[in-house]
C-alpha cells in the first residue's frame, strides 16, 4: 500500500483541512515490539520533541505470546518517558486473534485501558474494531487493514486525537 494512502497521512490531512498546526511524523517500524519502541523512545523524543504522541504498539509482542505483565511494563515506561518529554500520550489500543485464547487475548486487551486510566492518558479502544471482521478491509494476512481500511482507522483516531487538540 503506498504510504500517502495510509491512517497517518490520512490523519494529517485532517490536520491540514481543519488548520491544525501539527505535523505528524510515523516512527513506526513494521513488526515493532513494545521493546523495539523503548529502544528507541528517547532517540524520537529528543530528535521531534512532540507535543502529542499517538503510540500504537503491542499487537506483535500479543502476537508472539509475550507476557501480557511484559506488555504492560512496557507501554507504561514508554508513557513516562513521553511523559517526561513533556508530550500528552494517546494510547491506540490493539486487540489480536482470539485462537490465543480467551484468557490470554483478554489480558492481552486490558492492559490498554487499564493503563490509559493508571496513567491518567486517553486511549482510544481497538483501532481496527470496524475492519478486523470485514474481509474486504484486511490484507490477505487478515491481520493487517488494507486500503480501504485506512480512512476508517484515521477517522476513529481523529475522534479521540481531536479533543487533545483543543485543549492545546
Amino acid at each position: 500500500m503506498p504510504i500517502e494512502k495510509g491512517w497517518v497521512n490520512l490523519l494529517q490531512q485532517t490536520l491540514n483541512e481543519q488548520n491544525k498546526p501539527y505535523t505528524l511524523i510515523n516512527k513506526s517500524i513494521s513488526g515493532d515490539t513494545t521493546a523495539g519502541g523503548l529502544a528507541r523512545i528517547d532517540q524520537a523524543l529528543e530528535q521531534h520533541t512532540p507535543e502529542i504522541v499517538l503510540l500504537e504498539l503491542g499487537a506483535n509482542d500479543g502476537l508472539r505470546g509475550m507476557p501480557p505483565t511484559l506488555i504492560k511494563k512496557n507501554l507504561r515506561e514508554l508513557v513516562k518517558r513521553i511523559k517526561a518529554n513533556g508530550a500528552q500520550t494517546l494510547l491506540l489500543s490493539m486487540r489480536i486473534p482470539s485462537n490465543y485464547g480467551q484468557r490470554y487475548t483478554e489480558m492481552f486487551y486490558n492492559n490498554y485501558p487499564e493503563l490509559a486510566e493508571e496513567m491518567d492518558v486517553p486511549f482510544v479502544p481497538f483501532i481496527l474494531e470496524d475492519v478486523a471482521l470485514e474481509p474486504d478491509m484486511m490484507q490477505a494476512d487478515q491481520l493487517h487493514p488494507n486500503e480501504k481500511a485506512q480512512p476508517i482507522i484515521a477517522q476513529k483516531i481523529w475522534d479521540h486525537l481531536e479533543p487533545i487538540l483543543q485543549t492545546n
